[in-house]
């Protein structure tokens, strides 16, 4: 069950981060300090995010919120499923949620910047079979061999 985050969600989201297995440790402090930044000032952090819930444990979690600056555009910043609950949709289920949520929140598009490498094949088949396109592509962007790669959804 998708639903939003409560703060005892924290370690468990943090947790996930550390074990998805392609996010650098620098990279897990940022889900800690945008995670600490929306359990303190909530939606005026101008993050949101979602949980997937099996038998009260959080098996995935999202993050997004209005891109600053424009008029309806999101950015989905985060989005991860724990390793044992993997290929079961949850990932899936998790991005439908975030659309919905970004459509009753007056978004008409969602841009979600990723990694070219290897590791990352799963989460850009998930953005590709849920609509999103291939905007750009900025070569040796994170590291030499490594782009970033601009997915968009228009809702």
């Amino acid at each position: 069950m998708v639903e939003e985050a409560r703060e005892e969600d924290g370690p468990q989201i943090l947790e996930i981060a550390e074990k998805a297995g392609v996010f650098k440790p620098s990279e897990v402090e940022c889900v800690r300090e945008i995670w600490n930044e929306y359990t303190s000032k909530g939606k005026a952090s101008g993050y949101e995010f979602l949980v997937y819930r099996c038998n009260r444990a959080v098996a995935g979690f999202a993050c997004f919120g209005p891109r600053p600056l424009t008029s309806g555009c999101f950015d989905l910043y985060w989005i991860a499923v724990a390793p044992d609950h993997r290929r079961r949709g949850i990932g899936k289920e998790l991005l439908l949620r975030v659309e919905e949520k970004v459509r009753a929140m007056g978004g008409r598009l969602i841009c979600v910047e990723t990694s070219g490498t290897a590791p990352y094949g799963p989460a850009r088949h998930l953005y590709e079979e849920s609509g999103y396109r291939l905007q750009a592509v900025i070569p040796d962007f994170y590291a030499p061999g490594d782009d970033l790669l601009i997915y968009v959804k228009r809702l």
